[in-house]
């Protein structure tokens, strides 16, 4: 596997690859890799010659109170991960690599924004744009691969790709959960012990809210929700939403793609998590 920091040299790599005719698949990462990176690198590798992956925890993405410098960190284990998963390139630029001088254009995601994690996070999809966007000319991708788990992310990725015809498709990937049911995450190493157990609640909630929107209203499907969540967990729950996908739009009906997605509070680690599936209109 071949370790790149360099901007010039990622490109340089990508545009040689691309003469030799070979197909290039992206999987943009923070880092802290677990299962859920680790599916998205063997799709890759079973859709595309080369599997670049980037490890870059983004400032841009993160607001003034929140976890840029706790955020977990590990780059020698994500190496030896990378490496035994099947990926060609671990790029892993500094940020001054990434971000050289004051950004002279300035990206903002106008849609898809503001519900969900956006709605409490201004800017942070402004980040993620814009470091995709760096991303997306430095290892020019036929694919770029992403997990369902972060479905608002997806949505607003799919967004950019539409808005400015990059020349990619982007590869969404279910999301890989541990037995119990719990979303794999780089922030449950901060769960305590008790907040463990009680973690897998969250996708019970999810199925059980997809279970009852196909015989009650929205509104009460979320009452239902959170008091299931509320009883039986100390998280504070942060949001549970119902909408169209990928939209990300209130349902004028009861049909059609939807997203079931909640985020909530334990003491040190918010946890998200999100169903998506196909309603058949009511009769």
């Amino acid at each position: 596997m071949r370790i790149i920091s360099s901007s010039k040299e990622m490109q340089a790599y990508s545009a040689e690859e691309i003469r030799n005719g070979n197909t290039i698949g992206f999987i943009p990462t923070m880092g802290y890799l677990h299962e859920g990176h680790l599916a998205l690198v063997k799709k890759s590798v079973s859709e595309c010659n080369k599997s670049v992956m980037s490890i870059f925890v983004n400032p841009l993405q993160f607001g003034p109170n929140e976890d840029f410098d706790k955020y977990p960190r590990d780059i020698k284990r994500d190496t030896l991960l990378a490496k035994e998963a099947g990926v060609d390139v671990l790029f892993y630029p500094s940020a001054d690599e990434i971000y050289p001088d004051d950004l002279p254009v300035k990206m903002t995601a106008t849609s898809r924004t503001n519900v969900l994690c956006g709605a409490k996070r201004p800017g942070h999809f402004d980040g993620v744009v814009s470091v995709l966007t760096i991303l997306f000319h430095l290892v020019q991708p036929n694919k770029a691969y992403f997990g369902q788990k972060d479905a608002q992310q997806v949505a607003v990725v799919k967004g950019l790709v539409d808005s400015f015809f990059f020349p990619l498709e982007i590869v969404t990937v279910d999301t890989v959960r541990e037995v119990d049911g719990l979303a794999k995450s780089s922030r449950n190493v901060y769960l305590s012990e008790n907040e463990r157990n009680q973690a897998p609640l969250l996708y019970q909630a999810l199925k059980a809210g997809k279970e009852a929107l196909a015989h009650q209203s929205v509104s009460q499907t979320i009452e239902q929700m959170k008091a299931t969540i509320g009883k039986s967990t100390s998280a504070e729950i942060d949001y549970i939403e119902i909408l169209s996908y990928p939209e990300l739009t209130k349902l004028a009906e009861k049909k059609g793609t939807i997203m079931i997605a909640l985020a909530v509070q334990f003491k040190h680690a918010r946890l998200i998590d999100n169903l998506i599936f196909m309603l058949e209109e009511e009769k």
